[in-house]
């Protein structure tokens, strides 16, 4: 099948899941129609789907991340090597780079998830808990629902749960939950973004990682601010560095005043 083919076949089979969505009318256009899917996607309850449909979503999937450029962390340049004048302990074990999370090839990236664990249901939302699930595919969903069931309760700010990676490069997703930040941050929430990074990386080191991409915890909808997250981020990251055999640890920013904060805490410049 092409790839207009396989995105009409899984149209047609989540609308057939659905009796009130047959009143949904089909897009004219590959965009719109892939637009439609990835919507469809993520308001999709947990729940198994026919290994025809795994099939084909998978091979859509697949197709679409080559498309847009596996990149494999084995390529990056260090800290170490891109800021020679930092002033970190570790500067060869850490990375720095801009984009599409859903790109990296690693042994894990990390999800800034909700409390609920089961992905953004927000249709098309820009949320990067949303474009993991969007790229993973349902299983993802599925495997995370899995996990909250036997759990029995939502997942508290500042810990971390590991899945599979299905269709993204990265061969496992580890979910946490950060602090929602109101009017002013909290010495509680600053422990708390503090616990999803060290969780994290235990989490990582238990299931003998080498690699693991982090995002920008809680600095997008939880309105964690950006230049706190990155003190905080970089210099626990560092520290655990210093007693871990984790080989990288890439911090992944998509806004470039991310890029801007996260080089002057290497370098130690700017009002940190």
């Amino acid at each position: 099948m092409t790839r207009e083919e396989k995105t009409d076949w899984l149209l047609q089979y989540l609308k057939a899941e659905n009796a009130g969505y047959a009143a949904i009318p089909d897009p004219v256009n590959f965009t719109e129609k892939r637009k439609l899917l990835r919507s469809l996607m993520n308001v999709r309850r947990p729940g198994e789907a026919s290994s025809q449909y795994y099939e084909v979503q998978d091979s859509l999937l697949t197709e679409e991340a080559e498309e847009k450029g596996i990149v494999d962390v084995r390529n990056l340049s260090s800290v170490a090597e891109e800021f020679p004048e930092n002033e970190l302990r570790n500067p060869e074990k850490i990375y720095l780079w801009k984009g599409d999370i859903t790109r990296l090839k690693c042994d894990a990236i990390v999800n800034a998830a909700n409390s609920q664990l089961l992905g953004c249901f927000v249709p098309c939302h820009g949320c990067i808990d949303n474009a993991i699930h969007s790229a993973a595919g349902i299983q993802l969903r599925n495997e995370c629902a899995r996990i909250m069931a036997a759990q029995g309760h939502e997942e508290p700010v500042g810990r971390a749960k590991i899945t599979e990676g299905y269709n993204l490069p990265a061969k496992y997703v580890i979910h946490t939950v950060g602090p929602v930040v109101g009017t002013m941050v909290l010495p509680q929430q600053k422990e708390e973004l503090k616990n999803c990074y060290i969780n994290s990386l235990k989490l990582a080191e238990k299931h003998h990682l080498e690699s693991i991409a982090f995002c920008c915890i809680s600095t997008g909808e939880f309105h964690f601010p950006n230049k706190l997250a990155a003190k905080i981020a970089v210099e626990n990251v560092d520290k655990y560095l210093t007693k871990s055999g984790i080989k990288q640890v890439i911090f992944n920013v998509f806004k470039e005043e991310d890029y801007r904060l996260y080089t002057k805490k290497f370098l130690g410049t700017g009002d940190f």
